[in-house]
């Protein structure tokens, strides 16, 4: 058995308590729902807002005084 293999079953028997069983019977799409992180919440306008004020764009050279 390989390593990616060997942490495949780790984490489905320790993490999401699966039996071996139950890791064998999943479907790749299933195991995919199981362990892709969550998805990032949007940005709404504030929190955009916010971004845009802590990390404000150098001026363009051609724009500068």
């Amino acid at each position: 058995m390989n390593a990616r293999w060997r942490a495949a079953l780790r984490l489905a028997s320790l993490q999401l308590a699966l039996s071996p069983e139950a890791f064998w019977r999943l479907s790749l799409a299933e195991w995919r729902a199981l362990t892709e992180a969550p998805a990032a919440p949007a940005l709404d306008r504030a929190a955009l807002d916010a971004l845009i004020a802590r990390f404000p764009d150098d001026p363009i050279p051609w724009e500068i005084p």
